[in-house]
């Protein structure tokens, strides 16, 4: 089968389509997928650079988050799945390929309103999406909800089912374009921010109140302004640390506002804590994906021999919502 291959890590001119053997047979509660399509992640542009390898029992080689495809075979013990149903899903490893294996609670059915491609597009940012804003952060209605880069795929993602859910979002990024792009997809209050600064905003748009929930995909250098940010018993949910790792800053204003810290990760789960964040996105977010309620958005398409194309768009930064690889 074809795959993604990096043959040198470092830049993406190190990736190529190579011949790979396919998987065995599915065993036990296992699904063999015929992929027809993936969504392309920051996650996997650290891997490609040699700085986010996979766990243990997936190639370092083959990249890949999510999936969109068709079950071609199922192992003795599946129930839930026959060959032929359109799933998708999330992994940890190895999904930029033609066929992968994982377990059967690890997929959910396509809703008949998206194609392969646009299905590519959802697994990532809205797992990633509902399991922080609702599950870790505790997202209600009536909250209001700040999301710093969101114009990206999960930000996008958190945004709609956000507004879905009866919250109110104020978004920053650093592309005024990119913002106004956002109020079709329900944005409230809209920040450009460029120089780190973005806490007086948003008291001032939440009427001195703050964010009950903060989604931050970006990192350190928003720390300081996170907690001047936050309400009273506000919760920072920490998911991407594109801006550094490490930061300092006053206890007591945590303290003061009795707030909560909390980080978070899908990869590093383990299958039962996967299963449990699939089964929450298929109960609560698929019906509002079926109906059109919330949508993906597929920025660019690519074809598995143009990855090398796709993988350094991405990395531009030029990106408004996904970018898909079909094979």
């Amino acid at each position: 089968m074809r795959a993604v291959y990096i043959a040198a890590f470092g830049p993406p001119e190190g990736i190529e389509i190579r011949e790979v053997p396919e998987p065995v047979r599915p065993a036990s509660s296992q699904v063999l997928v015929r992929v027809n399509a993936v969504g392309l992640n920051r996650a996997d542009l650290l891997q490609v650079a040699g700085k986010y390898p996979p766990p243990p029992g997936y190639s370092p080689n083959i990249p890949g988050l999510e999936f969109a495809g068709e079950i071609a075979d199922v192992g003795p013990d599946v129930s839930s799945w026959k060959i032929g149903d359109r799933v998708f899903g999330i992994v940890a490893g190895e999904s930029q390929a033609e066929y992968l294996l994982t377990d059967e609670t690890l997929v959910a059915r396509i809703p008949e309103n998206l194609s392969f491609t646009a299905a590519a597009a959802v697994p990532e940012a809205f797992i990633t999406a509902h399991d922080a804003i609702f599950t870790v952060g505790g997202l209600r209605e009536g909250d209001d909800l700040l999301i710093h880069a969101v114009g990206s795929g999960v930000g996008l993602a958190a945004l709609q089912v956000a507004k879905a859910k009866g919250a109110t979002v104020t978004g920053t990024s650093r592309t005024a374009e990119k913002l106004e792009k956002c109020k079709a997809f329900g944005l409230d209050h809209a920040i450009a921010n460029k120089g780190n600064d973005f806490a007086e905003q948003l008291m001032a748009k939440t009427g001195g109140k703050g964010a009950d929930v903060i989604l931050d995909l970006v990192g350190a250098a928003y720390f300081e302004q996170n907690l001047a940010s936050l309400a009273l018993r506000g919760r920072l949910v920490l998911v991407g640390l594109t801006a550094g790792n490490t930061a300092e800053f006053n206890l007591g204003s945590l303290m003061r506002k009795r707030a909560q810290i909390i980080g978070t990760v899908l990869r590093a789960r383990t299958n039962e804590e996967k299963a449990l964040a699939t089964r929450l996105f298929a109960d609560e977010i698929l019906p509002l994906l079926a109906s059109g309620s919330v949508r993906p958005n597929v920025d660019r398409v690519f074809a598995a021999e143009d990855v090398i194309s796709a993988y350094n768009y991405l990395g531009s930064n030029e990106s408004f919502g996904k970018v898909v690889i079909e094979f």
